[in-house]
């Protein structure tokens, strides 16, 4: 399985313990956590959805096949309100990331609009 990524608020990273596995809001509502397989991807989905919020972001590089759950290729959502899909296909997991899927953190790097333009290099996320 390739690896995906899923972004989040650093403060909601360094919120949870060392064994602790991401959870999100989206999984309750939605039933799964979206990720990406593309960082250009991420980048659009960051200003699409999250340009707006505060704080800083965290891009989760994930091994999909150590992850617990479920993760399923599958067609995006309405963006916005428009019929633009950023991507064909989105990786959506079906259940909580294991800590030990994340492989790696990257800090996401902001203008000072609040528009994310790309990404401080990845650290182990141990």
């Amino acid at each position: 399985m390739p690896r995906v990524m899923h972004l989040m608020p650093t403060s909601h990273w360094l919120a949870l313990g060392p064994d602790e596995p991401v959870s999100n809001p989206s999984l309750v509502a939605e039933g799964f956590i979206h990720c990406t397989d593309d960082a250009d991807v991420l980048l659009k989905v960051a200003n699409a959805f999250y340009a707006s919020l505060p704080g800083d972001f965290v891009a989760l590089h994930v091994d999909a096949a150590l992850l617990g759950s479920v993760c399923i290729w599958e067609a995006p959502t309405v963006v916005n309100g428009s019929a633009k899909a950023f991507a064909p296909l989105f990786p959506h997991v079906y259940g909580p990331i294991d800590r030990p899927a994340v492989l790696a953190i990257a800090g996401m790097v902001r203008d000072s609009d609040g528009k994310f333009v790309g990404y401080l290099p990845a650290a182990p996320s141990s």
